[in-house]
């Protein structure tokens, strides 16, 4: 009776916030959010505020890792957007560092269109708790060959995999052919690999967000005998230097294979059969992600069987003291469940002008892809509604490919897949055009490529009120729309 007492009492204490302040408050807790090198108000203390202001590097990569464990987030979004937007200087190379000693395993979670698809990291040790279940797909004797090899718990190079599945399926086993069974099962997460590189060939040009400058590997191969000698130069001509003598390498077949399949494969890890040790890992994960768990996120989680199954864990969580239970969020149900001290920093947030001066001349600018854990629209909280959204013929999603620009909290733009088509919430100037520079500043980071934008709220750009916030940050008028080059 007295700890059924007291945690009522603890559900009763917090008064519930706005949707909006939920949505300003994720982006913040996840370390996305960043004014000026400090915490934004309410947000001091959490998991990712460590990672502000302060160099990147893999250690950095590991911790944002941690807390985007076995979340499905579009593999093109992963280092354009969701990495570099938690981690200063992030470069491709911390990344592989990590995946090549073991620490972070990466999975596949289903394919998308344009060889994108569906992508799940989590710390080695957590991988078997947090990894999604794997598909069930249509194995061929390819298949099989290529899981049969790989079932002795070791990696190989495709050149060693594709020779030894073709003496197991003479007839079927071309290189061609076990290079598309691998990437079946890597959507599939029964394969993984060392390194996301042939991800990134996978995904062509663009893609990945470019680490430092390094000498094109052609460059490298094709470098002059007295390179690195000192006092001699390629004006050097008569000086005779002994070569090394050739052993073939050129007419050889590289064990790394094709760009599209290099790095050392190997199978994902096993799943943890237990499902209850499952819920708990997820449940623990999905707390120290969101700081505030609703029953919407979890459900965009693709947990299996939902909410529901997750909410016995979390109902003993709270009576164990590991988290909180009450109405934190409004209109969006009572089974709310947070981690201490994360409500009391989402309501600093909701709070109208935080900090001394009042609320601040210019809104906080995030830009996020609309699959990100960060972003609470489609999950947590349902999309807004808009007034023309009949006219417009488009709907937004956390589709792969897409983008959301909010502004403390609140929905502002929405780019489609390609970034053609574009959807607002406001015709405020002051929301549109730092929202408008926000996307802007997206594109000329690379994050984007060429964005052309044709349509704005179901017309055409040149028509609508946005041309002139993308006008004023920079886009430039063209027939078919207003362009913007990276």
């Amino acid at each position: 009776m007295l700890r059924r007492r007291c945690l009522a009492r603890l559900r009763q204490e917090a008064e519930p916030v706005p949707p909006s302040a939920l949505a300003a408050f994720l982006p913040a807790w996840q370390g996305v959010t960043r004014q000026a090198g400090q915490d934004p108000p309410g947000t001091g203390g959490g998991p990712a505020a460590w990672r502000r202001g302060r160099p990147g590097g893999p250690d950095a990569v590991y911790a944002a890792i941690e807390q985007l464990a076995g979340a499905a987030v579009p593999a093109s979004a992963l280092e354009s957007l969701i990495l570099p937007a938690r981690v200063d200087g992030y470069a491709p190379a911390m990344l592989d560092e990590l995946t090549s000693a073991g620490e972070v395993v990466w999975a596949g979670a289903g394919a998308l269109p344009g060889g994108d698809g569906w992508l799940v990291l989590a710390p080695a040790a957590s991988a078997p708790l947090l990894l999604p279940p794997p598909a069930e797909i249509t194995l061929t004797p390819v298949h099989q060959a290529v899981l049969s090899e790989l079932d002795g718990g070791g990696a190989l190079f495709f050149r060693g995999l594709a020779d030894r599945a073709a003496r197991r399926a003479p007839a079927a086993a071309s290189d061609q052919a076990v290079a598309t069974a691998i990437w079946d099962l890597v959507w599939a997460g029964l394969v993984t690999n060392d390194t996301l590189a042939p991800l990134r060939t996978v995904l062509g040009p663009g893609r990945a967000r470019p680490g430092p400058p390094r000498a094109p590997a052609a460059a490298v191969h094709a470098r002059p005998p007295w390179a690195g000698l000192t006092g001699l130069t390629a004006g050097s001509p008569r000086v005779s230097v002994p070569r090394r003598p050739a052993f073939g390498r050129g007419s050889l077949p590289s064990p790394a294979g094709p760009p599209t399949v290099s790095g050392r494969w190997s199978l994902a890890p096993a799943r943890e059969p237990d499902e209850t040790r499952r819920l708990h890992a997820r449940a623990l994960t999905l707390l120290d992600r969101y700081g505030v768990l609703l029953r919407g996120a979890a459900s965009a989680e693709r947990v299996p069987g939902g909410f529901g199954a997750l909410y016995p864990v979390l109902r003993a969580m709270e009576e164990a003291g590991q988290c909180r239970r009450g109405y934190f969020v409004e209109g969006l149900g009572a089974a709310q469940f947070a981690l201490a001290g994360a409500v009391d920093r989402m309501r600093a947030l909701a709070e109208p002008g935080a900090g001394p001066g009042g609320p601040p001349a210019q809104p906080t600018v995030t830009v996020l892809a609309a699959a990100d854990p960060a972003n609470a629209y489609g999950a947590a909280l349902p999309w807004p509604p808009r007034p023309d959204e009949a006219r417009a013929g488009h709907r937004p999603g956390r589709k792969a490919g897409a983008l959301v620009v909010l502004a403390d909290g609140h929905l502002v733009l929405y780019v489609e897949r390609g970034g053609k088509t574009l959807l607002s919430w406001t015709a405020d100037d002051r929301l549109l055009a730092p929202a408008a520079a926000a996307l802007a500043g997206a594109v000329r980071a690379g994050a984007l490529g060429r964005l052309t934008v044709e349509r704005a709220d179901g017309a055409a750009v040149h028509d609508s009120p946005l041309a002139r916030a993308l006008g004023a940050a920079g886009f430039r008028p063209t027939p078919r729309g207003l362009r913007l080059a990276g």
